[in-house]
């Protein structure tokens, strides 16, 4: 393992700053969550008034996320060969059609064609937007910049649905072209705000001089075997059981008032996911991956599974917040870790898609499963199971080395030191 940094007082005053493509990234990042969280509410509901059953309202969702994971190889291999810039730009403007065109479906259908396209879209840019954080955030400021990151995203989801309900007077189909319109503008801000001769690697021309790295390459490296066991966690618990099963939990437990209550709890995670992304990505710059990585899996862990045991209202928010800010520490930890081993000077496509995969397929499995439990045994033991999928990511983690070790990845203050390693790939 690597050596422990100096204490804290003797860090220097400034890290190297987020470079300006950085924030453009950024603030289209926030402008297409602002416009997600809009239609997420009304979504299912403008399903249902095509006369349909329930379950015909939820293959809406899930062959958006179905069509995510398997273009994902796709996406990662375009990357690599015509650069992220252009695949970002591409999946933003067929996000921002098929989007659009939802507000003039006149089948049920069609709405289900739409979102099984948009969800190419959805992980073209999705993909893309890592690569170039990957390739374009400083060495010593990647986890800075995966959290900045994810404060957008995590703000636009926030603020959405607000904005959404102070325009329910449009109905269900203007608010498909309001965001479709958004997803143009933040195409716009990237084509005009980003340099354009980036390449695959996200760098300019002149500053890259490695091959593509091979997916074997990544797996054969402990880091990115345990990063992806750990996003297959990440997925599973706080991305698809938490937002799936939760609502469910709440309509049970507190009956009438309980889609309110799913909501508040929803906000609540929100809330904690955003105070700790404050901080989580300089300590991940400054003491390590690792530790933060195994410290939001633990916690996810813990206060996931023990959700079930929250029959009062206070206790549900006060664990809605922990679990947030558990998943705070552990998402900007696992992409520096990614931006580690793949490093600035090559591209590495389908590394990213095959880790967004991972994601994904937690994601897609992880409520199908935990909702049989919940059935058979009910939501105690389904939300407990939930400690023993992270318990598997900490355990890959054991096994996994620390990338912040990596010279490239050391923050400037400690560049110059001699540094012990013990660990393996």
């Amino acid at each position: 393992m690597t050596s422990q940094p100096p204490a804290a007082e003797h860090l220097p005053a400034h890290r190297s700053k987020l470079p300006a493509e950085i924030w453009v990234l950024v603030a289209a990042a926030f402008i297409i969550a602002l416009g997600y969280g809009l239609i997420a509410p009304l979504l299912p509901q403008f399903v249902l008034s095509f006369d349909v059953s329930m379950a015909a309202a939820g293959l809406v969702v899930s062959v958006f996320s179905l069509s995510r994971l398997l273009f994902a190889p796709v996406s990662g291999s375009l990357i690599d060969r015509i650069g992220s810039r252009k695949v970002y730009l591409t999946g933003l403007l067929t996000v921002a059609v098929t989007t659009g065109l939802i507000s003039v479906a006149s089948e049920y259908w069609h709405i289900v064609a739409l979102r099984a396209a948009a969800g190419v879209g959805s992980t073209m840019f999705t993909v893309s937007a890592m690569g170039l954080i990957v390739k374009l955030a400083p060495p010593d400021s990647r986890g800075r910049a995966s959290a900045v990151y994810g404060t957008a995203f995590l703000l636009g989801n926030v603020i959405g649905p607000v904005a959404g309900a102070g325009m329910s007077f449009l109905g269900f189909r203007w608010p498909f072209v309001i965001y479709g319109t958004g997803v143009v503008l933040a195409a716009f801000v990237v084509w005009w705000r980003m340099p354009r001769r980036l390449d695959a690697a996200g760098k300019p021309l002149a500053q890259v001089n490695k091959p593509p790295m091979q997916l074997r390459d990544a797996l054969s490296d402990s880091a990115y075997r345990a990063a992806l066991i750990s996003n297959v966690a990440h997925g599973w618990v706080n991305m698809g059981v938490r937002v799936s099963i939760l609502p469910l939990f709440a309509a049970a437990v507190f009956h009438a008032e309980g889609a309110a209550i799913a909501g508040f709890a929803l906000a609540a995670f929100a809330a904690g996911n955003a105070l700790v992304l404050q901080f989580s990505g300089k300590f991940a710059d400054t003491y390590g991956r690792r530790p933060l990585i195994v410290a939001g899996l633990i916690g996810s862990g813990v206060f996931i599974s023990v959700m079930g045991f929250a029959v009062t209202i206070p206790t549900l928010m006060i664990l809605s917040v922990l679990a947030g800010a558990a998943a705070g520490l552990l998402n900007p930890s696992q992409q520096a870790v990614l931006a580690d081993v793949i490093g600035n000077d090559r591209s590495g496509g389908k590394v990213l898609s095959t880790y967004q995969m991972a994601m994904d397929l937690g994601q897609i499995i992880g409520p199908i499963l935990i909702g049989t439990l919940a059935d058979a045994f009910g939501f105690r033991i389904a939300f407990a199971s939930c400690g023993l999928v992270t318990l598997v990511g900490i355990i890959a983690w054991v096994f996994g080395r620390e990338t912040l070790g990596t010279r490239e990845a050391r923050p400037q203050w400690i560049r110059g030191m001699r540094v012990r390693r013990t660990d393996t790939r």
